[in-house]
């Protein structure tokens, strides 16, 4: 997929073009086919090419209209693009097969509105030369990245952030609040990103910057375009239609793509619908480690006989990756805990020819199979214990914690202490890497409150008189893991690791229609993934079904003893950048990781790590 870049009013900066040619080289792995920029008096528009639905390069980017008045630098699918084209055909007569002429000749029509009518997933600039205004655009899951920085009256926009760092020469700070962020979730969540003053444009949104003004508009959201539907008819059937659909729309593509199978329930479901919509023969491809005993193997192996596709068995040796570690560093934006499975996958995928995946990331978050369904139940179910007093709780949870130092009794005494037991104020504690009172302890930091984005999310979405608030329980947490750990954890790791090496990957159980149906609907049928069983029955064997879900994941928690112990150490050891950290603390947490402690989980230990490489090679860190 390409990448955007560009200023807006870039009067103010010198040497523009070669400024925005640099960007360009910085996200050239998004976009390696062809480079080229856009200048005029007002805007500088960059951009990288990497054709997907059409292999042709001919119709470079930035894409200036024929009458000269619209010019776009635009990044994504367009999965309805065929449709919209026919509609515009009886009004607009076409010249090129370029997507990017498809998205003006909308623009032309229905103005950014147009985003309304599109499915798929997008970042996009789109200069306006006739208002002078300029539109920075996102996808309804902001799957597709685009940060901006406001300086003056100037605008700063690309796909990467290091690209809009460049112009600063690493002089951007980090904030304090993006830091505990960090610490809490492994993520900054958007709009925020970890350096101050560049921001995040939000997902189903568009940023408007003219003479006049410059102002986010949301067009589209959960609830808004989402009808609750309580006595659903037949929704089997509707989830089964709208997900041969939702596959159907992401096959089209005329470079080599195929379906990542990891032999359970969710991919199976992608290979079967893809076998029932698709004309060709299906590749499938599973990842191993390859020393490792893998009776995963079995179920992989069984799907992909059943549906007869073309199997790839990709093997990777646990040496070769060990000494690799380093390299899905640099392509980290900012830090973030995972992506470093998904950027050694993509890249054996990618050296067997292939350009584009499916991925069955979202499923999970939509039909109630994270863990995180499950606690929540478990805590709806103790709900007696808020009837204590506040004093009663604190002890109980200092007990709790002192007879059992675990993860869960870190969390578990967090959520004891909490002002009220309602979804937005513990369902943020659930996501937790560190609780405040771990960040407490490692920390100088003055300002830890729970006042963080998922609580403030939920407050204003699904507590009492707002949007969400009278979706069932299922829906509600669909909702917050989609916005909070889907969207600024897994998807965007994914997307930049894919990217990184030049992998395309595309997620069908997140298309809109899809998501808007199952929210909708009421709880009794959606515990453990049940609906989405129901929907797809005869799709999947049953001994898929019976077995735990298992994905390829790297064994970071072993090698953080053994083989990553140098590589964690010196990592954390860059802390010392940051003067809130008390390295003693630290330091002592990482040894009793080592010992095995109960009180030191590998995941808190891994989020110090990429903070401390991510810091070392975007910092500038000088050691004597």
């Amino acid at each position: 997929m390409p990448a955007v870049n560009g200023i807006y009013n870039h009067k103010s900066f010198t040497d523009v073009e070669i400024k925005v040619k640099l960007m360009n080289s910085l996200t050239k792995h998004r976009g390696p086919d062809f480079s080229n920029i856009y200048l005029d008096s007002t805007i500088c528009l960059g951009h990288n090419g990497k054709s997907i639905i059409n292999s042709d390069c001919t119709q470079n980017q930035p894409f200036v209209s024929f009458d000269k008045n619209i010019v776009l630098s635009y990044d994504g699918v367009i999965y309805n693009l065929s449709e919209l084209k026919n509609e515009l055909s009886k009004s607009y007569k076409f010249k090129t097969l370029s997507e990017s002429e498809v998205i003006i000749a909308a623009f032309q029509k229905w103005g950014i509105e147009m985003v309304q009518r599109f499915n798929g997933v997008f970042s996009f600039a789109l200069w306006d030369k006739t208002s002078e205004e300029l539109y920075l655009c996102r996808d309804r899951f902001g799957i597709k990245p685009l940060y901006y920085l406001e300086d003056n009256q100037s605008i700063l926009f690309s796909s990467s952030i290091k690209s809009i760092n460049s112009f600063y020469n690493d002089e951007l700070s980090i904030k304090e609040d993006a830091l505990i962020d960090f610490l809490q979730y492994g993520t900054v969540h958007q709009p925020n990103t970890i350096l101050d003053k560049v921001k995040s444009l939000t997902k189903a949104s568009f940023l408007v910057i003219g003479n006049q003004e410059t102002k986010i508009f949301e067009y589209w959201n959960f609830f808004e375009n989402s009808k609750q539907n309580k006595f659903p008819e037949e929704p089997f059937k509707k989830i089964k239609k709208l997900i041969l659909e939702s596959v159907e729309k992401r096959l089209v593509s005329d470079l080599p793509h195929g379906i990542f199978l990891s032999g359970e329930i969710n991919s199976t479901i992608l290979i079967a619908a893809a076998s029932k919509v698709s004309k060709e023969k299906i590749n499938t491809f599973s990842v191993y480690i390859k020393e490792k005993e893998i009776k995963e193997r079995k179920f992989s192996r069984l799907v992909a006989k059943r549906y007869k596709t073309n199997h790839f068995e990709l093997e990777i040796n646990s040496d070769d990756l060990l000494h690799q570690i380093e390299e899905p560093f640099n392509f980290m934006d900012y830090p973030s805990i995972e992506g470093i499975s998904t950027f050694f996958t993509s890249k054996l995928v990618n050296n067997e020819g292939f350009k584009m995946a499916l991925s069955n990331i979202g499923s999970d978050e939509l039909f109630g199979g994270s863990s995180v369904f499950k606690q929540v139940l478990e805590l709806e179910n103790n709900k007696w214990l808020y009837s204590f007093p506040p004093q009663l709780r604190n002890i109980f949870g200092k007990i709790l914690l002192k007879r059992n130092q675990s993860f869960k009794s870190q969390k578990l005494e967090e959520i004891l202490n909490l002002k009220l037991f309602d979804l937005p104020y513990y369902y943020p504690v659930l996501r937790k890497i560190f609780t405040n009172n771990n960040i407490n302890d490692l920390t100088d930091f003055k300002n830890i409150t729970s006042f963080n984005y998922p609580f403030n999310w939920a407050l204003s979405e699904i507590s009492f008189k707002n949007r969400g608030y009278n979706y069932s329980l299922f829906s509600k947490i669909s909702a917050l893991e989609i916005e909070t750990y889907l969207q600024n954890v897994l998807l965007r790791d994914n997307e930049r690791m894919g990217m990184a090496n030049s992998l395309e990957i595309r997620f069908p159980f997140l298309d809109h229609n899809l998501v808007e149906f199952v929210l909708s609907l009421p709880d009794k049928s959606k515990p453990s993934k049940k609906i989405l069983i129901d929907s797809t029955i005869g799709w999947v064997p049953e001994q898929i079904i019976e077995r735990n879900e298992i994905d390829f994941v790297l064994p970071l928690k072993k090698w953080m003893k053994n083989e990553l112990s140098s590589f964690c150490e010196e990592s954390i050891s860059n802390l010392e950048y940051y003067p809130n950290f008390s390295m003693s603390k630290v330091n002592l947490l990482w040894k009793d990781y080592l010992k095995g402690n109960p009180n030191a989980n590998w995941i808190q230990i891994w989020s110090l790590v990429v903070l401390g490489k991510w810091t070392a090679i975007n910092l500038s860190i000088n050691k004597s």
